[in-house]
Protein backbone atom coordinates (compact mmCIF):
# COMPACT_ATOMS: atom_id res chain seq x y z
CA UNK A 1 0.00 0.00 0.00
CA UNK A 2 1.32 3.62 -0.47
CA UNK A 3 1.46 5.29 2.57
CA UNK A 4 0.33 9.16 3.24
CA UNK A 5 3.79 10.58 3.49
CA UNK A 6 3.67 9.13 -0.66
CA UNK A 7 0.34 9.62 -1.75
CA UNK A 8 0.02 10.90 -4.93
CA UNK A 9 -2.74 14.34 -4.27
CA UNK A 10 -5.88 14.68 -6.66
CA UNK A 11 -7.14 17.98 -7.37
CA UNK A 12 -10.32 17.22 -7.25
CA UNK A 13 -11.51 18.18 -10.32
CA UNK A 14 -14.29 15.76 -12.41
CA UNK A 15 -13.80 15.92 -16.05
CA UNK A 16 -16.40 13.31 -16.81
CA UNK A 17 -18.83 11.42 -14.37
CA UNK A 18 -19.22 8.19 -14.18
CA UNK A 19 -19.43 6.17 -17.73
CA UNK A 20 -19.73 3.02 -19.26
CA UNK A 21 -17.13 1.76 -21.89
CA UNK A 22 -18.52 1.97 -25.20
CA UNK A 23 -17.39 -0.24 -28.31
CA UNK A 24 -15.68 1.72 -30.93
CA UNK A 25 -16.70 1.51 -34.73
CA UNK A 26 -13.64 0.34 -36.00
CA UNK A 27 -12.53 -3.24 -37.02
CA UNK A 28 -11.92 -5.93 -34.59
CA UNK A 29 -8.72 -6.88 -33.67
CA UNK A 30 -7.03 -9.82 -36.39
CA UNK A 31 -4.71 -12.64 -34.57
CA UNK A 32 -2.13 -13.72 -36.47
CA UNK A 33 -0.76 -16.78 -34.12
CA UNK A 34 -3.07 -19.07 -32.12
CA UNK A 35 -1.09 -18.12 -29.09
CA UNK A 36 -2.47 -14.55 -29.09
CA UNK A 37 -5.76 -16.09 -29.68
CA UNK A 38 -5.55 -17.54 -26.31
CA UNK A 39 -5.03 -14.02 -25.10
CA UNK A 40 -7.23 -11.88 -27.28
CA UNK A 41 -10.14 -13.47 -27.68
CA UNK A 42 -12.10 -13.20 -30.88
CA UNK A 43 -14.90 -11.45 -28.83
CA UNK A 44 -12.44 -8.47 -27.96
CA UNK A 45 -13.22 -5.01 -29.00
CA UNK A 46 -12.14 -1.70 -28.82
CA UNK A 47 -13.74 0.51 -26.10
CA UNK A 48 -13.91 3.61 -25.37
CA UNK A 49 -13.01 5.48 -22.22
CA UNK A 50 -12.86 9.25 -22.83
CA UNK A 51 -12.54 11.54 -25.73
CA UNK A 52 -11.98 14.71 -25.01
CA UNK A 53 -8.15 15.11 -24.47
CA UNK A 54 -6.08 16.89 -26.92
CA UNK A 55 -3.11 14.76 -27.21
CA UNK A 56 -3.63 11.49 -24.81
CA UNK A 57 0.22 9.82 -24.12
CA UNK A 58 1.77 8.15 -20.98
CA UNK A 59 -0.79 6.01 -19.83
CA UNK A 60 0.07 3.98 -16.93
CA UNK A 61 -1.43 2.21 -14.06
CA UNK A 62 -1.94 3.02 -10.15
CA UNK A 63 -1.91 0.58 -8.04
CA UNK A 64 -3.08 2.42 -4.77
CA UNK A 65 -6.01 3.80 -6.59
CA UNK A 66 -6.77 1.06 -8.82
CA UNK A 67 -7.15 3.90 -12.03
CA UNK A 68 -5.35 4.70 -14.91
CA UNK A 69 -2.97 7.67 -15.03
CA UNK A 70 -2.53 9.32 -18.62
CA UNK A 71 -1.24 12.88 -19.81
CA UNK A 72 -3.43 15.16 -22.13
CA UNK A 73 -0.11 16.66 -23.19
CA UNK A 74 -1.04 19.36 -24.87
CA UNK A 75 -3.82 20.97 -22.51
CA UNK A 76 -0.95 20.59 -19.65
CA UNK A 77 -2.99 18.13 -17.52
CA UNK A 78 -2.50 14.80 -15.97
CA UNK A 79 -5.54 12.79 -15.90
CA UNK A 80 -6.75 9.70 -14.03
CA UNK A 81 -9.57 7.37 -15.41
CA UNK A 82 -11.27 5.81 -12.48
CA UNK A 83 -12.54 2.27 -12.39
CA UNK A 84 -16.24 3.75 -12.64
CA UNK A 85 -15.64 5.44 -15.80
CA UNK A 86 -14.90 9.09 -13.68
CA UNK A 87 -12.21 11.31 -15.39
CA UNK A 88 -10.46 13.54 -12.59
CA UNK A 89 -7.26 15.58 -13.01
CA UNK A 90 -4.02 14.56 -10.66
CA UNK A 91 -2.07 17.36 -11.65
CA UNK A 92 -3.26 20.75 -13.45
CA UNK A 93 -0.47 22.68 -15.13
CA UNK A 94 1.53 19.54 -15.92
CA UNK A 95 4.35 21.25 -17.60
CA UNK A 96 3.35 19.56 -20.75
CA UNK A 97 4.15 16.23 -18.82
CA UNK A 98 4.29 13.04 -21.37
CA UNK A 99 5.14 9.88 -20.06
CA UNK A 100 4.50 8.65 -16.53
CA UNK A 101 5.81 5.89 -14.55
CA UNK A 102 4.54 4.92 -10.78
CA UNK A 103 7.61 3.99 -9.01
CA UNK A 104 8.05 1.60 -6.12
CA UNK A 105 7.10 4.13 -3.62
CA UNK A 106 4.09 5.30 -5.29
CA UNK A 107 4.97 8.36 -6.11
CA UNK A 108 4.65 9.55 -10.16
CA UNK A 109 7.12 10.04 -11.84
CA UNK A 110 7.06 12.05 -15.53
CA UNK A 111 9.04 13.22 -18.24
CA UNK A 112 8.45 16.89 -19.01
CA UNK A 113 8.26 19.14 -22.17
CA UNK A 114 7.57 22.10 -20.81
CA UNK A 115 11.11 22.29 -18.40
CA UNK A 116 12.47 19.73 -19.93
CA UNK A 117 13.31 17.66 -17.54
CA UNK A 118 12.18 14.79 -15.20
CA UNK A 119 9.97 15.13 -12.38
CA UNK A 120 8.38 13.32 -9.18
CA UNK A 121 4.94 14.24 -7.33
CA UNK A 122 4.15 12.83 -4.06
CA UNK A 123 2.17 14.00 -0.95
CA UNK A 124 4.81 17.09 -0.59
CA UNK A 125 4.28 18.07 -4.11
CA UNK A 126 6.32 18.14 -7.38
CA UNK A 127 10.37 18.09 -7.69
CA UNK A 128 12.16 18.51 -10.94
CA UNK A 129 15.34 15.55 -10.62
CA UNK A 130 17.02 16.40 -13.50
CA UNK A 131 16.57 18.81 -16.57
CA UNK A 132 20.33 19.02 -18.25
CA UNK A 133 22.96 16.70 -19.52
CA UNK A 134 26.71 18.09 -20.04
CA UNK A 135 26.08 21.30 -18.92
CA UNK A 136 23.42 22.19 -20.86
CA UNK A 137 19.26 21.72 -21.16
CA UNK A 138 18.17 18.06 -21.89
CA UNK A 139 16.13 18.18 -25.28
CA UNK A 140 12.48 17.18 -24.08
CA UNK A 141 12.03 14.14 -22.48
CA UNK A 142 9.65 11.95 -23.46
CA UNK A 143 8.82 8.75 -22.12
CA UNK A 144 10.45 6.96 -18.93
CA UNK A 145 10.15 3.88 -17.23
CA UNK A 146 11.66 2.60 -13.38
CA UNK A 147 14.00 0.00 -13.34
CA UNK A 148 14.07 -2.43 -10.55
CA UNK A 149 17.06 -0.87 -8.75
CA UNK A 150 15.18 2.52 -8.83
CA UNK A 151 16.97 4.15 -11.82
CA UNK A 152 14.77 6.17 -14.10
CA UNK A 153 15.94 5.36 -17.47
CA UNK A 154 14.23 8.28 -20.13
CA UNK A 155 14.32 9.28 -24.12
CA UNK A 156 15.20 12.64 -24.43
CA UNK A 157 14.26 13.67 -28.65
CA UNK A 158 13.37 16.86 -29.83
CA UNK A 159 9.58 16.88 -30.12
CA UNK A 160 8.67 18.87 -27.13
CA UNK A 161 10.64 21.89 -28.07
CA UNK A 162 10.55 21.80 -31.92
CA UNK A 163 6.53 21.38 -32.10
CA UNK A 164 4.34 24.61 -29.90
CA UNK A 165 2.06 22.87 -29.10
CA UNK A 166 3.46 20.38 -26.81
CA UNK A 167 6.59 22.63 -25.63
CA UNK A 168 8.47 25.76 -25.37
CA UNK A 169 9.61 26.11 -28.87
CA UNK A 170 13.77 26.26 -28.88
CA UNK A 171 17.27 25.30 -30.36
CA UNK A 172 18.69 22.39 -29.40
CA UNK A 173 21.32 22.65 -26.54
CA UNK A 174 23.01 19.09 -27.22
CA UNK A 175 23.96 18.24 -30.36
CA UNK A 176 22.54 14.67 -29.83
CA UNK A 177 18.63 12.86 -29.10
CA UNK A 178 19.58 10.26 -26.41
CA UNK A 179 18.54 7.67 -23.85
CA UNK A 180 19.56 8.36 -20.33
CA UNK A 181 19.97 6.86 -16.52
CA UNK A 182 19.45 9.14 -13.81
CA UNK A 183 19.35 7.31 -10.10
CA UNK A 184 19.19 8.96 -6.42
CA UNK A 185 22.24 10.20 -5.53
CA UNK A 186 24.31 9.39 -8.80
CA UNK A 187 25.18 11.77 -11.80
CA UNK A 188 23.10 10.99 -14.83
CA UNK A 189 24.53 8.68 -17.15
CA UNK A 190 24.03 9.24 -21.27
CA UNK A 191 23.46 5.90 -22.22
CA UNK A 192 23.25 5.34 -25.96
CA UNK A 193 22.49 8.26 -28.97
CA UNK A 194 19.47 7.35 -31.33
CA UNK A 195 18.19 9.26 -33.69
CA UNK A 196 14.78 10.87 -31.95
CA UNK A 197 14.50 8.03 -29.39
CA UNK A 198 10.79 7.68 -27.92
CA UNK A 199 9.40 5.02 -25.98
CA UNK A 200 10.95 2.56 -24.33
CA UNK A 201 10.56 -0.34 -21.46
CA UNK A 202 12.85 -3.36 -20.44
CA UNK A 203 12.71 -7.27 -21.18
CA UNK A 204 11.02 -9.01 -18.01
CA UNK A 205 14.31 -9.71 -16.97
CA UNK A 206 16.23 -6.79 -17.62
CA UNK A 207 18.55 -8.05 -19.77
CA UNK A 208 17.60 -6.01 -22.45
CA UNK A 209 16.50 -2.13 -23.29
CA UNK A 210 13.63 -1.73 -25.91
CA UNK A 211 13.69 1.65 -27.80
CA UNK A 212 11.16 3.16 -30.43
CA UNK A 213 13.60 4.98 -32.95
CA UNK A 214 11.17 7.18 -34.74
CA UNK A 215 13.02 8.55 -37.81
CA UNK A 216 15.95 6.34 -37.70
CA UNK A 217 16.72 7.48 -41.30
CA UNK A 218 13.41 7.60 -42.55
CA UNK A 219 12.68 3.44 -41.64
CA UNK A 220 11.74 3.85 -37.92
CA UNK A 221 12.00 0.64 -35.83
CA UNK A 222 12.38 -0.99 -32.48
CA UNK A 223 15.77 -1.39 -31.30
CA UNK A 224 17.14 -3.85 -28.57
CA UNK A 225 20.15 -3.24 -26.67
CA UNK A 226 21.50 -5.85 -24.27
CA UNK A 227 22.05 -4.53 -20.30
CA UNK A 228 24.33 -6.34 -17.89
CA UNK A 229 23.91 -3.93 -15.21
CA UNK A 230 26.80 -1.46 -16.37
CA UNK A 231 26.75 -1.48 -19.87
CA UNK A 232 24.56 -1.05 -23.06
CA UNK A 233 25.04 -2.55 -25.96
CA UNK A 234 25.12 -1.68 -29.17
CA UNK A 235 21.29 -1.28 -30.92
CA UNK A 236 19.60 -4.39 -33.24
CA UNK A 237 17.04 -3.83 -34.80
CA UNK A 238 14.29 -5.98 -33.09
CA UNK A 239 10.84 -4.79 -34.94
CA UNK A 240 8.85 -2.66 -37.38
CA UNK A 241 5.07 -1.71 -37.50
CA UNK A 242 2.78 -1.64 -40.17
CA UNK A 243 1.99 2.43 -41.00
CA UNK A 244 3.55 5.29 -39.07
CA UNK A 245 6.37 5.36 -36.54
CA UNK A 246 6.54 3.08 -33.40
CA UNK A 247 5.51 5.51 -30.35
CA UNK A 248 5.17 4.22 -26.60
CA UNK A 249 4.95 0.30 -26.21
CA UNK A 250 4.29 -2.02 -23.45
CA UNK A 251 6.14 -5.48 -22.34
CA UNK A 252 3.98 -7.96 -21.15
CA UNK A 253 4.74 -10.41 -18.93
CA UNK A 254 5.42 -13.39 -21.88
CA UNK A 255 8.24 -10.41 -22.93
CA UNK A 256 6.01 -9.70 -25.84
CA UNK A 257 5.76 -6.30 -27.28
CA UNK A 258 2.27 -4.23 -28.22
CA UNK A 259 3.20 -1.19 -29.76
CA UNK A 260 1.68 1.56 -30.76
CA UNK A 261 1.32 3.37 -34.05
CA UNK A 262 -0.69 4.68 -36.94
CA UNK A 263 -2.16 1.27 -37.78
CA UNK A 264 -3.08 0.67 -34.06
CA UNK A 265 -2.05 -1.55 -31.52
CA UNK A 266 1.01 -4.32 -33.13
CA UNK A 267 1.85 -7.20 -31.37
CA UNK A 268 4.67 -9.15 -31.54
CA UNK A 269 6.69 -12.21 -29.39
CA UNK A 270 9.31 -11.91 -27.92
CA UNK A 271 11.54 -12.47 -31.17
CA UNK A 272 10.25 -9.80 -33.00
CA UNK A 273 7.81 -11.97 -34.90
CA UNK A 274 4.20 -10.47 -36.07
CA UNK A 275 1.26 -11.82 -34.17
CA UNK A 276 -1.80 -9.61 -34.47
CA UNK A 277 -2.61 -5.94 -34.41
CA UNK A 278 -5.70 -4.03 -32.73
CA UNK A 279 -6.38 -1.51 -35.22
CA UNK A 280 -7.87 2.33 -33.60
CA UNK A 281 -9.91 4.95 -35.70
CA UNK A 282 -6.62 7.07 -35.77
CA UNK A 283 -3.09 6.76 -34.58
CA UNK A 284 -2.56 4.53 -31.28
CA UNK A 285 0.39 6.86 -29.25
CA UNK A 286 1.05 4.34 -26.25
CA UNK A 287 -0.45 1.94 -24.19
CA UNK A 288 0.09 -0.17 -20.87
CA UNK A 289 -1.63 -2.81 -18.86
CA UNK A 290 -3.72 -2.95 -15.65
CA UNK A 291 -2.16 -5.37 -12.51
CA UNK A 292 -3.22 -8.19 -13.93
CA UNK A 293 -2.97 -7.94 -17.59
CA UNK A 294 -6.45 -8.27 -18.03
CA UNK A 295 -6.99 -5.12 -19.66
CA UNK A 296 -4.64 -3.05 -22.44
CA UNK A 297 -5.02 0.61 -22.03
CA UNK A 298 -4.43 2.59 -24.91
CA UNK A 299 -3.80 5.88 -26.08
CA UNK A 300 -4.02 8.34 -29.02
CA UNK A 301 -4.89 12.07 -30.24
CA UNK A 302 -8.36 12.77 -28.50
CA UNK A 303 -9.00 8.91 -26.79
CA UNK A 304 -8.64 6.82 -23.94
CA UNK A 305 -8.93 3.27 -25.44
CA UNK A 306 -9.94 -0.19 -23.65
CA UNK A 307 -8.96 -3.87 -24.67
CA UNK A 308 -10.22 -6.60 -22.22
CA UNK A 309 -7.78 -9.48 -22.39
CA UNK A 310 -8.49 -13.68 -21.36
Amino acid sequence: MTSDATRIPIDGQVLQGPREPHEVDVNPPRVWDERLAAVLPASSRLLGLYDDATWAEGPAWWPAEQALIFSDVIGRRTLAWREDGSIVTVRDRSNFANGNVIDDHGRLVQAEHGRRGVSRTDSDGTTLLVDSSEGAPLNSPNDLVVASDGAIWFTDPTYGISDPREGYPADPALSHTSVYRWREGEPLRRMIDLDEPNGLAFSRDERTLYVAESRADGTPRIVACDWDGETLGAPRFFAGVDAGIPDGFAVDSRDWLWISSEAGIVIVDETGARLGVIPTPHVASNCTFDADEKRLFITGDSDLWMVELA
